[in-house]
């Protein structure tokens, strides 16, 4: 940890784990492009927590897209 990497290298080193980003050089509003990985071993409610309390820190999930993390649901209205 602490090295830069891109999106695709974070997901491809941190598989279906929540991590806590600093650093984040944003391709878009809603994509990250590279990062620094500070945190691997936080649920997200802790990466929360820590973000709250004005840590630097971003909480994601490294899951695809198309697949929700664990306690994770989604409401249909």
């Amino acid at each position: 940890m602490g090295e830069r990497l891109t999106w695709e290298e974070i997901k491809e080193k941190y598989p279906d784990k929540w991590v806590g980003l600093s650093q984040i050089d944003w391709e878009d509003a809603a994509n990250v492009r590279s990062a620094v990985v500070s945190y691997t071993d936080k649920s997200s409610y802790e990466l929360w927590k820590m973000r709250k309390s004005g840590e630097d820190v971003f909480g994601i999930y490294t899951t695809p897209d198309n697949v929700c993390p664990l306690g994770f649901s989604l409401e249909l209205a």
